[in-house]
């Protein structure tokens, strides 16, 4: 999940590293399964990659989690990030479908801004330049701001369908949300989707965000539309075999074809 700070920031690296593969948008039934069998290892030899969180950081994490909590309904004991890992899995857990877990996160950013910063925004800064101002700005911000949430990143150039590129990507080294929690269904349920849809609808800047789940980077594509669910390779993906629901539902046995799916997705 993505609160970034709608604030003019300061220019920042822009690494060399291109985006992965690009998709154009298509219609597409957004019903989908996000399968939980854990069919492949996914043991990373990398080191984490070092981040050491401010104050500025801890107040942002503080924040981001009560929003949560009012929006769950439940808070973890755990304190820090541990507890924020344990709150998002909940969120998916309440969710009586992928659809309405989507919903609640798009709310939960909702409530990280004053409700009239983002209507301004989308009416007086995304149509500005056909989107490419707009697409900057917030690949700067989420850069900025995001670190404490997915750990190291930088802003990136991004292959636009048009042909031409700009500076509106955010490429994320190694996905500290996505490691801790280890299950692709809160990574695709609690980020990825209603990330896409917050950004598109409360400000009208498009984002296709790539997931790799072989070695937890993450790129944000500010300017181009997501392909449809049933295209959409991060969809596709089986879940991590250190999936914790998975490995939940194998202990506690039942049906060959379910038990190793994690609940809710």
């Amino acid at each position: 999940m993505e609160a970034p700070a709608m604030l003019h920031a300061p220019s920042l690296p822009v690494s060399s590293r291109s985006p992965l593969e690009r998709h154009d948008r298509s219609g597409g039934n957004r019903r989908f399964r996000v399968a939980c069998s854990p069919v492949r290892s996914q043991a990373i030899d990398m080191s984490k990659s070092e981040y050491k969180p401010g104050i500025f950081d801890d107040l942002l994490l503080i924040y981001f989690r009560k929003k949560m909590v009012e929006e769950v309904g439940w808070d973890s004991e755990k304190r820090g990030y541990a507890g924020l890992i344990e709150v998002a899995n909940h969120l998916m857990m309440k969710g009586k479908s992928n659809l309405e877990t989507e919903q609640s996160t798009v709310r939960i950013l909702q409530s990280l801004f004053p409700p009239f910063l983002l209507i301004l925004f989308k009416m007086l800064i995304a149509p500005i330049g056909g989107g490419r101002i707009a697409s900057m700005m917030v690949a700067r911000a989420t850069a900025l701001s995001c670190q404490w949430l997915v750990g190291p990143c930088s802003v990136n150039s991004v292959d636009l369908p048009d042909g031409s590129s700009r500076t509106s990507g955010v490429f994320v080294d190694r996905c500290k949300y996505l490691e801790e929690s280890k299950c692709i269904g809160i990574c695709i349920n609690t980020c990825k989707l209603p990330t896409q849809t917050f950004f598109k609808e409360c400000m009208g800047v498009p984002l296709h965000m790539e997931p790799n789940f072989s070695d937890y980077s993450c790129q944000f594509n500010f300017g181009n539309l997501p392909p449809s669910p049933a295209i959409d390779k991060a969809l596709q993906e089986p879940c991590l075999a250190i999936c914790p629901n998975a490995s939940r539902r194998r202990e506690l046995g039942g049906r060959s074809g379910d038990i190793d799916q994690c609940p809710k997705v």
